[in-house]
């Protein structure tokens, strides 16, 4: 391997990975808004205090989950359109949308000098729907965990 060919490797890997713990920062952020939200909700009484109510709350992390990952997808996006990839924000966001949620589609396709970012932003889309995963259920868990009394064990 040439010395050009470990730059080409490294500097899409760099910035790639820089993109990536701003994901984490952004999840992390949506993360402690949740724990704060059902703390908020479970200190007045309201979680675990009827169907709808529980149910509006699942709907409110969900939908805190969502733009999350819209606004990752934007960061995503933000940076191909700054490494020259795209002139507009718009087709990056569909590219970045395609990756991050690892469809794959190939419709479009980066130059050689910056596709590594591809598999990095769907490596992170996937751990970051991970971590959504976890969240919801650990919100419906409580939820479930505190309606009802018999399930407390």
């Amino acid at each position: 391997m040439t010395n050009d060919t470990h730059i080409a490797v490294l500097v899409p890997l760099a910035i790639g990975a820089i993109a990536v713990l701003g994901t984490i920062v952004i999840h992390a952020l949506a993360l402690g808004a949740t724990v704060n939200f059902f703390r908020y909700e479970r200190r007045a009484g309201r979680a675990g205090s009827s169907a709808l109510i529980d149910f509006v709350i699942v709907v409110l992390v969900i939908s805190l989950v969502f733009v999350a990952h819209l606004i990752e997808i934007g960061l995503w996006a933000k940076l191909f359109v700054l490494c020259g990839e795209f002139r507009e924000f718009g087709a990056a966001y569909y590219h970045s949308a395609v990756n991050y949620t690892t469809l794959g589609y190939g419709d479009v396709v980066m130059t050689a000098s910056w596709r590594m970012l591809g598999p990095l932003e769907g490596a992170d889309g996937a751990l970051m729907f991970g971590v959504s995963a976890a969240m919801i259920f650990t919100v419906t868990a409580r939820l479930i965990q505190t309606r009802f009394e018999d399930l407390r064990g």
